[in-house]
């Protein structure tokens, strides 16, 4: 009898079909892989415990041991704020409109903005463009729930922050780097809580409140809606004060330091210290140790985040993303690579990353060569969690699955570098630098990863090639539909 009801009911027989294709949705969503995004800040190439320098990363190794490393991995900026926006958007800095760094310059000469002349200035107005489709608001559209805990650097007005910008949940700093202890930078107080400031945790160490933001976000979403957890530490970036001691050096809890071994000598003075006075900073022995225990802190912030996922019983099909958002600096080992952050040699713009997924047949202790970016992110991302990327919308990165699997060679043929004045290109193995002052050359990065043998003279045909495919680069990009903030329209 309730059947037949159900048959005769014209409103009831068309919500069956609906219910059904609700159960069919949600039973999807809930086979959809979970998505962990970690980014370090300025940690080096080498800087792996794995890799032998005696940085001690036992979470990483972890993840090396359990998928896959890449070798020839790049960002798409040697420095913070281009890098972030372009993992977050899969688009060249020079097309999203962050093509350069959202930040102040007067501290770096011992300069602290008061209040009211902080809030007019670059570093708090700017932001990225509002037009810019973020990787949150794409994996929303196939029902998933996004978290940030860490460094946001894409503006700090409300209507740039990362609750406006996708993400349902943020808990961190919104500019280029802060004291870890203070959470203030060069005075400025940086902390935000979705899109209010906040005290609240002022003197505990940053990498531990982004964990515990972290794992309490696991703890609310695991089982129940598939997540994109975006954890972008700033371990091992120096410390943002206007005190050189603090300043010359990355923070990090002493008992992380004590894992290493003492220094003879813990400062120094020098009369070289950019304020142009004599300053007390901190030994060359003393950074290096202070820069290991922050990516150890980190590190051992990472192993927990692991260890919820698996005490949930989802850790094998939640994609694991770890990458540096640029070359290594300060303490950092970008060894066997030339260069360091803000430069375009390999050292500056190609970092360590690491992805595990197993449910996604990602190997097991693989170790990729490929040629591979973090323009990929959002594609690939995109790809497997069935979102819907808009027809419009024109990325600059590739679907990289295939690759990580070992089943085809990278679709990554070239790639292109800009920082003000200096400029690389790579297409294949090939790689032309101009660092400016007759800096740079053309180097086979096949035979020559570390960019010693300049073969501009042998090969003069190929370095036409290559400018010539950076200046076909640089016009596309200045053809395409103009972003801010710094684009002239």
């Amino acid at each position: 009898m309730a059947a037949a009801a159900i048959q005769m009911n014209p409103a009831l027989r068309l919500l069956v079909p609906l219910l059904a294709c609700l159960m069919s949705t949600f039973c999807s969503a809930a086979e959809r892989p979970n998505i962990l995004l970690i980014v370090s800040d300025d940690q080096g190439y080498n800087d792996l415990g794995l890799l032998g320098n005696g940085i001690i990363t036992p979470a990483l190794d972890r993840l090396a041991n359990e998928g896959t490393r890449l070798t020839e991995f790049y960002v798409a900026w040697p420095a913070c704020t281009p890098s972030r926006a372009s993992l977050l958007t899969g688009r060249y800095p020079q097309r999203n409109g962050i093509y350069d760094m959202i930040r102040n310059e007067a501290p770096d000469y011992g300069h602290r903005y008061s209040p009211a002349e902080y809030d007019v200035s670059f570093e708090r107005v700017g932001g990225m463009d509002l037009r810019e489709v973020l990787l949150p608001e794409v994996l929303a559209s196939a029902g998933y729930v996004s978290g940030i805990y860490g460094k946001w650097d894409l503006g700090t007005l409300k209507r740039f922050l990362p609750t406006s910008r996708g993400f349902d949940d943020f808990y961190g700093f919104v500019n280029t780097g802060i004291d870890y202890y203070t959470h203030e930078r060069y005075g400025v107080p940086s902390m935000y809580r979705n899109l209010q400031p906040t005290t609240e945790d002022r003197g505990t160490y940053c990498t531990m409140l982004f964990e515990r933001e972290a794992l309490r976000f696991i703890d609310q979403h695991a089982g129940e809606q598939p997540f994109l957890l975006y954890v972008p530490f700033n371990a091992p970036h120096n410390s943002s004060s206007l005190d050189p001691s603090i300043r010359s050096t990355v923070q990090a809890p002493p008992e992380f330091k004590d894992r290493y071994p003492a220094v003879a000598k813990e400062t120094t003075t020098t009369t070289r210290y950019r304020y142009g006075t004599p300053a007390t900073v901190v030994t060359k022995e003393a950074r290096q140790r202070d820069y290991r225990a922050a990516v150890t802190c980190m590190d051992e912030s990472i192993g927990k985040l692991l260890d919820r996922l698996q005490q949930k019983g989802i850790l094998d099909n939640t994609i694991v993303i770890f990458f540096s958002d640029n070359g290594g600096s300060g303490g950092a080992d970008n060894s066997p690579l030339r260069g360091r952050k803000a430069q375009t040699w390999e050292g500056g713009i190609r970092v360590p990353c690491l992805v595990r997924w197993p449910a996604g047949g990602i190997p097991a202790g693989r170790v990729c060569d490929e040629f591979l970016s973090s323009l990929e992110l959002l594609p690939s991302l995109a790809a497997v969690s069935g979102a819907s990327v808009p027809d419009d919308l024109v990325l600059d990165g590739y679907d990289w699955w295939s690759t990580l699997r070992g089943e085809t060679a990278s679709p990554r043929t070239e790639m292109f570098w800009k920082r003000r004045d200096l400029k690389a290109a790579r297409v294949g193995d090939w790689k032309w630098v101009d660092m400016g002052e007759g800096r740079g050359g053309l180097f086979n990065l096949a035979t020559d990863p570390g960019e010693r043998e300049n073969l501009s003279d042998e090969h003069p045909q190929r370095l036409r090639d290559l400018q010539q495919r950076y200046q076909h680069w640089l016009d596309e990009m200045e053809a395409a539909e103009p972003r801010g903030p710094f684009r002239d329209y």
